[in-house]
């Protein structure tokens, strides 16, 4: 569906035909993933309202057993032996929902990551077809954005499977240790069971944890249901935890809900300003401030870190990999925004997004 970089250098001119038909194509992938994604919705409400329930069940089926248990050896034991099994449902039942529920939250994330990189694709194709360049400026600047986004797609890749790789895939190995472990002990020192098997719940929260930060990072889903400001919150917190920096969020004015995917706009330009942060500044302090007035919303972030020399860092992107900047642009552009960075060697660094409403 996408063209690649050595089709487009062999192409000797642009056709604006082809053009319209491979933004046909990209439209036609948006709509059947908008579709995919409403359905992902709405399986994710009904398996949320699932989870809710068997809680719920769980919470009176252990009040039930632990009652049970509480008048041993007296009680009769068909009762003792229809709640142990009536609570080992439930469990094994919340367990898979849950386990279903991960699994529908990482396709949805896959799907609005897919629909966020076609949209860029679309508006590309249209800055293509609007040009008034000649065909050999029109193929080099066709050829250089399919490059960069083909980049951009790549690094991407690369950081999720290293995240992947760093958290949940070595704590699952660690996990499939314990439980060797725990095997042997059943045999061997029953007593010792009970302890390893703590640890080994404590290790399954741990993954889980990883999983849901990694989830959160792709696609907040906190970002649909309350909006931007309590999804930053949470963000710019744990950016600053996990990075040990004094990170904080500043809010001016009152906040208000914002359509046409401008929420998601804002908080990816503040995610990629805060990765930038954590990867070059060296920065101890992170202000993010986001302004709500009649008419306008902001974003600015600012570090004290190293600073840059921004004219000569955009200038040599490709070369350096900054791609954070270009991604900053693009986003910015795509919803008619503007954005500045502001940014002395050795004064800190400030990015400025403002959208009008």
């Amino acid at each position: 569906m996408m063209t690649t970089v050595s089709e487009v250098e062999a192409a000797p001119t642009m056709n604006p035909s082809a053009l319209s038909g491979v933004r046909f194509l990209v439209t036609k992938r948006i709509e059947d993933l908008d579709a995919t994604a409403a359905s992902l919705d709405d399986e994710l409400s009904a398996v949320a309202v699932r989870l809710q329930g068997l809680r719920t069940a769980q919470h009176e089926a252990e009040g039930r057993w632990g009652a049970l248990l509480s008048v041993l050896p007296a009680g009769d034991v068909d009762e003792i032996d229809s709640a142990f099994r009536t609570l080992a449902k439930i469990r094994a039942d919340l367990a898979a929902t849950e386990e279903r529920q991960v699994e529908l939250g990482t396709r949805l994330t896959g799907v609005r990551a897919e629909q966020e990189v076609l949209r860029a694709v679309y508006r590309s194709l249209d800055d293509l077809l609007a040009a008034n360049a000649g065909p050999t400026n029109g193929t080099a600047r066709l050829r250089d954005a399919s490059r960069q986004t083909f980049q951009i797609i790549e690094e991407e890749r690369m950081r999720i499977a290293r995240d992947m790789h760093d958290g949940p895939a070595q704590s699952m190995a660690n996990l499939v240790l314990q439980a060797e472990i725990i095997e042997r002990l059943i045999a061997r020192d029953p007593k010792m069971v009970v302890s390893e098997l703590a640890d080994f719940k404590n290790g399954v929260r741990s993954v889980l944890d990883d999983t849901r930060r990694l989830i959160f990072d792709l696609r907040p889903m906190t970002l649909d249901d309350l909006g931007l400001v309590p999804t930053l919150r949470k963000f710019v917190a744990e950016f600053g935890e996990r990075n040990s920096v004094n990170a904080h969020l500043r809010v001016v004015g009152e906040e208000i809900r914002m359509g046409g995917g401008l929420e998601q706009t804002l908080f990816r330009i503040v995610q990629e300003a805060l990765t930038n942060t954590r990867k070059h500044a060296k920065a101890s302090n992170v202000e993010v401030v986001i302004t709500f007035l009649p008419k306008q919303v902001s974003a600015v972030i600012r570090d004290d870190g190293v600073g840059m020399d921004v004219e000569a860092t955009e200038a040599t992107v490709d070369r350096t990999r900054h791609f954070g900047l270009l991604t900053m642009r693009e986003r910015a552009d795509g919803d008619q925004g503007r954005l500045e960075i502001r940014s002395q060697l050795g004064k800190g660094t400030e990015v400025r997004a403002t959208f009008d409403l």
